[in-house]
């Protein structure tokens, strides 16, 4: 079963941090990211079995160089909340 994990940090500094110890700490994906107050606030979004994301959110929120603000593992996503991810991460793409 797939999951989608978010965390949200305050800082793209602070988010790039966060990521690398939620890859470092378990088989998640990168999937995209949103910046919004020019940055301020981030949120990552990771892919992966329910207990690789499970493991990667708690990870971030111990071991992660800022406060993370708010997260959240969603097990099995439906297709619409799939479907908002993947505009998001089209969006991206779309930039580089």
């Amino acid at each position: 079963m797939k999951a989608l994990g978010f965390i949200e940090v305050s800082g793209v500094v602070a988010a790039v941090d966060a990521l690398d110890v939620m890859c470092k700490s378990s088989a998640v994906e990168f999937v995209t990211w949103e910046r919004k107050l020019g940055g301020r606030m981030v949120t990552i979004i990771v892919t992966g079995s329910v207990s690789d994301v499970t493991e990667a959110v708690e990870c971030a929120k111990k071991n992660a160089q800022a406060p993370i603000m708010a997260s959240n593992v969603i097990p099995n996503p439906h297709d619409e909340t799939l479907r908002m991810v993947q505009l998001s991460a089209s969006r991206m793409t779309r930039q580089a």
